[in-house]
């Protein structure tokens, strides 16, 4: 890094201060350097000296007579020499262990293609906010990312910068002022009526209409469906445990079940006509494991290929693409099918204590913020209807 000498003297009792500078990306950030004696080497007898830095010669100075105090007191610290990249790498290996991996993997991404690549020759004690805010700007400006993907790099540097405090590598966290972009709210696009039935039509017949039939009536996410096992439905009751999910990891575990997605199952109560399907569903597949005899793997999935193994995300991608693409939706997703069976719901008369319950939301506040101008939209209707009826009581 480039060393300029600090203008004029240096504040009293401190020694020599410098100006430095450290350049990331197409930006330079200035900074102030100062250095004090912590000791002397006991073999060579010669000075041990460490560097303060900040981010003017006022704050270096005062740093400066903090440490001469604490070396007194003999409670000084070292400051962190760690770069960002080195204290990321630290992070993700020893504070991560509660995370689900999919989520590490997510993690590492970012880290890996975002963060690193632009800040992680900094050391720590150099990140300051105007640093970090830069960072967040040209993500927007330069690389054109989402409001959604930065929110995402801000999360992940966030929590390890706090994580760095927690244990006296910083002392507060530069990313904590930082300002970041609107993110406007995505309008949903569940099927309206007229395209569910024809949605319906279009998969009869299909390999994958159970799963895609049961999905669009009971709101369970991709995972869900494809991990759903046959222990987990009570046709006695009339109910569907939901306490796991089919996840597919990119490296050699290939899929895994885990966890739903918040960590907790629930019990959902389907309509008739779905549980009927799951019947009829299970009598093919008995028939399909007595065709194949001994090549069949019996791992309990509800949906499976011909012998008996779970499905993969891209078979069950293709075959929902063909049917929305043919009914002239080719922008929907296969998420679109669970908002499709929440609004369905909602306009049905189901409340949303009843919705959030069989969606797995955490609160109601939650399915209230992505669901409720739909419940407006009703209220509306309502107050509509109700203005023909009083017109009519007028008109007779």
């Amino acid at each position: 890094m480039p060393r300029t000498k600090a203008k004029g003297r240096a504040a009293n009792g401190t020694g020599s201060i410098r100006k430095k500078t450290v350049k990331t990306g197409n930006n330079e950030y200035s900074y102030w350097e100062g250095r004090i004696t912590v000791g002397f080497d006991p073999g060579t007898g010669k000075q041990v000296q460490r560097s303060i830095t900040g981010k003017t010669q006022k704050e270096v100075a005062q740093k400066m007579r903090q440490a001469t105090v604490e070396l007194d007191q003999g409670v000084y610290q070292d400051p962190c020499k760690l770069t960002l990249a080195e204290w990321l790498n630290i992070w993700r290996k020893t504070y991560l262990h509660d995370v689900k991996h999919r989520t590490v993997e997510i993690y590492e991404s970012v880290i890996r293609v975002h963060i690193t690549q632009a800040l992680g020759a900094i050391r720590l004690e150099f990140l300051s906010t105007p640093m970090i805010q830069d960072f967040y700007n040209n993500c927007f400006t330069e690389k054109n990312l989402s409001a959604k993907t930065i929110r995402n790099i801000h999360c992940v540097l966030h929590r390890a910068l706090q994580q760095a405090v927690a244990i006296g590598y910083l002392r507060f966290n530069p990313s904590d002022a930082c300002s970041l972009p609107r993110m406007e709210k995505k309008e949903l696009a569940p099927l309206d009526d007229f395209e569910i039935s024809a949605f319906l039509q279009q998969i009869k017949g299909s390999p994958l209409e159970t799963l895609m039939t049961v999905t669009l009536f009971t709101g369970m996410r991709e995972g869900e469906v494809m991990g759903l096992q046959w222990s987990c439905v009570d046709f006695v009751r009339g109910t569907i445990s939901i306490n796991k999910q089919l996840q597919h990891y990119r490296d050699e575990r290939g899929y895994q079940l885990v966890s739903t997605k918040n960590g907790k199952g629930r019990v959902i109560t389907p309509a008739a006509f779905v549980m009927g399907m799951l019947k009829r569903h299970r009598a093919a597949q008995d028939a399909a494991r007595l065709l194949a005899g001994e090549a069949w793997e019996d791992a309990g999935f509800v949906f499976t290929d011909g012998l008996g193994h779970h499905l993969h995300t891209w078979t069950v991608y293709r075959e929902f693409k063909r049917a929305v693409t043919a009914i002239g939706r080719p922008d929907a997703r296969f998420h679109d099918l669970r908002h499709s069976y929440a609004v369905a719901a909602i306009r049905s008369g189901d409340d949303l204590k009843t919705v959030q319950g069989n969606l797995g939301h955490a609160t109601a506040a939650f399915t209230l913020d992505v669901y409720g101008h739909f419940t407006d939209q009703m209220k509306q209707a309502s107050a509509a209807r109700m203005e023909q009826y009083i017109k009519g009581l007028f008109t007779q």
